[in-house]
């Protein structure tokens, strides 16, 4: 995959958002790349249904409160741009946040943050908005946790591999890291783990990415997030590159057992695709 071009930057009023955008602007400049930043809530009149039955003034404090949240993810997106030509802001979508993962077809990458349910602006996105954007959008994310550095991003990078089209995804989106990184750790599981990992190794040596450190994880016991993170802190990796596994079903978002771990539980970085 060529670097991406095309960035598209969620914004809400988490915590950490303005240090997405300063990340968000970084990569531009590293990628030569053109970053929309683009505000993702839900509205308070959604958030709050029940002020539809009351007064008119109920109603109007609620646009209120969503245009002054507007205005503060506005200013901070233009504060942590720094003025940078590659920064664009645009306009949230009437229909957000489902619109925003029909938005994220027009990017080669997406940002986001976890989610953190500590934030009191938890409530902004509703419990499924990051899984089902990576599902319905099909692009590949960068997730930033919502605790730990978010520097160095791709100095020493540890890919999950698996034989399956999530996890080709995730390390074809994940190509311009590699080829920048000082340090790239592979694990697999499985009995097949050891074969499968040379044929990654081949394949990343066509691309110019030698010197892979392979790691044969043993069988697929046990939580393999759990053990993603922890190999992940052992080798001292500064991002992870991994499928996400997940579908929908009677309107309720299934995921696999490592991506339920690690979007709950992530230390690092994670490039993730679907």
């Amino acid at each position: 995959m060529p670097t991406p071009k095309s960035i598209l930057l969620h914004l809400d009023g988490s915590a950490r958002t303005a240090e997405r955008v300063e990340l968000a602007r970084r990569l531009a400049d590293a990628f030569d790349a053109q970053v929309t930043g683009m505000p993702c809530t839900i509205s308070a009149l959604m958030r709050y249904p029940f002020a539809l039955e009351g007064a008119a003034e109920a109603i109007a404090i609620m646009r209120d409160s969503d245009k002054a949240a507007r205005d503060r993810m506005y200013a901070s997106f233009t504060a942590h741009a720094a003025g940078s030509h590659r920064m664009h802001w645009t306009e949230p979508e009437s229909d957000a946040p489902w619109g925003f993962a029909r938005r994220a077809l027009y990017a080669d990458l997406v940002i986001v943050g976890q989610r953190d349910r500590k934030d009191p602006m938890a409530s902004e996105l509703p419990g499924d908005f990051l899984p089902s954007l990576l599902v319905e959008s099909g692009r590949p994310a960068l997730v930033l946790p919502y605790a730990g550095p978010l520097e160095p991003l791709g100095d020493t990078v540890l890919l999950a591999w698996k034989e399956s089209p999530e996890a080709a995804r995730a390390v074809s989106a994940a190509l311009p890291w590699l080829r920048k990184a000082s340090r790239v750790h592979a694990v697999c599981y499985g009995d097949e783990a050891d074969a499968s990992l040379k044929k990654l190794q081949g394949y990343l040596a066509a691309q110019g990415i030698a010197g892979i450190s392979l790691h044969d994880g043993g069988n697929e016991e046990g939580d393999a997030g759990d053990r993603l993170l922890s190999l992940a802190a052992d080798v001292g990796a500064d991002l992870l590159v991994m499928g996400c596994y997940g579908h929908s079903r009677a309107r309720e978002w299934i995921l696999g057992g490592a991506t339920r771990t690690i979007l709950e539980s992530m230390t690092l970085p994670v490039l993730m695709s679907h």
